[in-house]
């Protein structure tokens, strides 16, 4: 713990704020926030977490830095490419205060470990780039009745809403799935594929933080039952109201549909063994390509007869996320072997 002399000093600026006060700084010194994803959201809410005093933190991502990742995911810098974001990221924050406790977990999240990590925190953010990992959270959060920090960015647009909080007559706020029912993850590419201007993860990813400051302190108004929406090109920003509480229930927690991956380095190793498909657009292909043959996505879902081949099939992308999300699809309508290149065309630029 802070002693109370230095508390002073480091959080003066917040402590003399009208309405925050020294038991305001308790509440965030007691708090346990639980962070999923150490990218470009997750970056920007530990620092500012980190900076506020939250007293335990916990980072979760089993993901490497590499350096496509360095213009927005700012904890990070060139000579740390390759290492454990979660770990680089726990110890630089760790010496940004070292009065507080963070726990740096490399794990992918899934249903075998979300509900234990889930369980032990007072609140969640959400700082995750894919879709199975958001639902499984709020999924999580909802049957721990947890509140859960959501944020998503795209371009030049992002989205912060607080999900899942109780209100006074006993019901929840609504969460992810009474807003966002179902997604075609084929169709939603990711930063990595339809790009993404570093500064809305560091404007979302703070945003995330002062929503979690405000519910631990229980100052301002949260962002609960709204959903925050903004565009940097204009800085034209508008709150949509959403219905006062949750009409959508969950009952367990989904079953996960996993796709067979391939590493870049078990693909060199065995180039002759399989048969590749570039399942990218022509304007990407054009762009850079590994060879293979090109049969866009969308074609590929409507005739999953084009991949009847004698060989294994790997399908590849910019980053891996739309084709294994398409293997998702495809194997269950086909009996060919089907494998998703992990990492797409960025693991392989890299290597």
């Amino acid at each position: 713990m802070i002693p109370q002399e230095n508390a002073h000093l480091r959080y003066a600026c917040q402590l003399v704020l009208p309405g925050f006060n020294v038991e305001a700084q308790q509440k965030l010194a007691n708090a346990k926030v639980l962070l999923v994803g150490a990218g470009g959201l997750g970056c920007p809410a530990a620092q500012y977490l980190v900076a506020a005093g939250i007293g335990s933190i916990t980072i979760v991502d089993d993901d490497v830095i590499s350096a496509g990742n360095l213009h927005r995911q700012i904890l990070y810098a060139q000579h740390e490419i390759g290492r454990f974001k979660a770990t680089i990221a726990a110890e630089k924050l760790q010496l940004q205060n070292p009065f507080i406790t963070i726990n740096a977990v490399i794990e992918r999240v899934g249903a075998d470990n979300v509900m234990e990590l889930v369980r032990h925190c007072d609140i969640v953010v959400d700082g995750t780039d894919n879709f199975d990992t958001r639902y499984l959270l709020n999924d999580a959060c909802y049957l721990l009745k947890k509140p859960l920090v959501y944020g998503a960015i795209y371009q030049y647009e992002g989205q912060v809403a607080v999900w899942n909080i109780a209100t006074t007559d006993g019901k929840r706020t609504p969460h992810y799935r009474d807003v966002f029912p179902s997604v075609d993850a084929t169709m939603v590419p990711n930063c990595a594929e339809g790009g993404v201007l570093p500064t809305i993860a560091g404007i979302i990813g703070c945003m995330q933080a002062n929503e979690v400051i405000k519910y631990i302190t229980g100052i301002g108004e949260i962002l609960a039952a709204k959903l925050l929406m903004l565009d940097v090109q204009t800085l034209q920003s508008r709150i949509i109201q959403l219905q006062p509480a949750s009409h959508t229930v969950v009952e367990a927690l989904p079953k996960p549909i996993i796709a067979p991956e391939i590493s870049i380095s078990t693909y060199k190793a065995n180039i002759a063994q399989y048969f590749l498909v570039d399942i990218r657009t022509s304007a990407e292909r054009a762009f850079a390509h590994m060879g293979g043959v090109h049969l866009p996505m969308e074609n590929l879902k409507d005739n999953p007869q084009l991949l009847d081949q004698e060989k294994p099939v790997l399908l590849y992308c910019a980053s891996g996320k739309r084709s294994y999300e398409l293997v998702k699809i495809l194997q269950q309508v086909t009996d060919t072997p089907l494998y998703s290149l992990k990492g797409g065309m960025k693991a392989w630029l890299e290597a």
